[in-house]
């Protein structure tokens, strides 16, 4: 973004939720290390964490807080993601080229082709590549969203041949995403805050990118009627990504007749513990039980 943009919201470098009962180890099966695809001589990676009671649908995870993705052992993820998979989900963290080298739109490009390449290798994963979902909070949110909401069936011209699978998914739930980074209607909606331009960029390198771009990375752009179903889960607390975004896409999706929700917690900041958290996971879990398990 130049700097000619005086106001953009931010976003935490990171988001906290608490960890579920840890799953034992013996119950779940790892593919570990999954290269879905190469930039720069670097290797793009996600994992493949399937329970031993497995559904045949998949959760896809997108491992990011602002853009910037850490790896951890899937041994770890699982701990993590104890409440999926004790529910039976395939559970698959994406990581993504991160900030401050790659930007907003480099990240998006790459979980959008990571989630290609898990469709198109849905029977080696013994998924069900029309029952998977997409989640994330904060930037992980914001991909989740835009991957979700800007799908289509295929790009027949690509020349890579993961890029010719189609990306659309079941439904998506995002914590505390950041859904418009246009300046003017980030404004009239009231869902920026405003810090010094220097600031911004140095706390979140990753919204360094061109002006032109900006609608295209607002997940609020690309809703539309064929949209699967969302939830949405904000704080109306949180000093980072206002509740605000959440009820402005809520308004948007609602507009397009798309099965969508959005749960406020009260007093919720920017990143959920304690009760706040296990409140989140469970309406998350419920969600995905519900349009998932079809």
């Amino acid at each position: 973004m130049k700097k000619s943009i005086g106001k953009v919201l931010i976003l935490a470098s990171g988001f906290c939720m608490i960890l579920t009962e840890a799953v034992n180890a013996a119950e779940v099966s790892y593919i570990s290390d999954v290269i879905y695809g190469r930039k720069d001589g670097m290797a793009l990676t996600y994992d493949v964490l399937q329970p031993e009671n497995a559904n045949g649908a998949a959760i896809v995870f997108m491992m990011s807080g602002g853009w910037y993705s850490s790896w951890g052992a899937p041994e770890t993820r699982a701990n993590q993601f104890a409440d999926m998979l004790e529910a039976g989900f395939t559970m698959i963290p994406v990581y993504h080229g991160s900030a401050p080298l790659y930007k907003v739109p480099d990240a998006y490009s790459d979980v959008d082709m990571a989630v290609r390449h898990i469709k198109a290798n849905a029977d080696t994963y013994q998924i069900d590549s029309h029952r998977i979902g997409l989640t994330g909070g904060s930037a992980g949110g914001h991909l989740s969203l835009m991957v979700g909401l800007n799908s289509d069936s295929g790009k027949a011209d690509a020349r890579n041949p993961v890029m010719q699978q189609d990306n659309t998914v079941a439904t998506i739930v995002a914590y505390f995403p950041p859904v418009d980074f246009r300046s003017d209607q980030a404004e009239a909606q009231g869902i920026i805050n405003e810090v010094e331009q220097d600031e911004l960029m140095q706390r979140f390198p990753a919204l360094d990118y061109d002006e032109a771009m900006i609608p295209m990375m607002s997940p609020i752009t690309h809703v539309d009627s064929n949209d699967p179903p969302v939830l949405l889960i904000h704080g109306d607390a949180d000093p980072l990504v206002h509740v605000t975004h959440s009820h402005a896409m809520l308004a948007t999706l609602k507009k397009f007749d798309v099965p969508s929700e959005l749960i406020v917690i009260s007093g919720g900041k920017h990143g959920f513990g304690g009760e706040n958290a296990k409140i989140a996971n469970a309406a998350r879990l419920a969600w995905f039980e519900k349009h998932l398990n079809q």
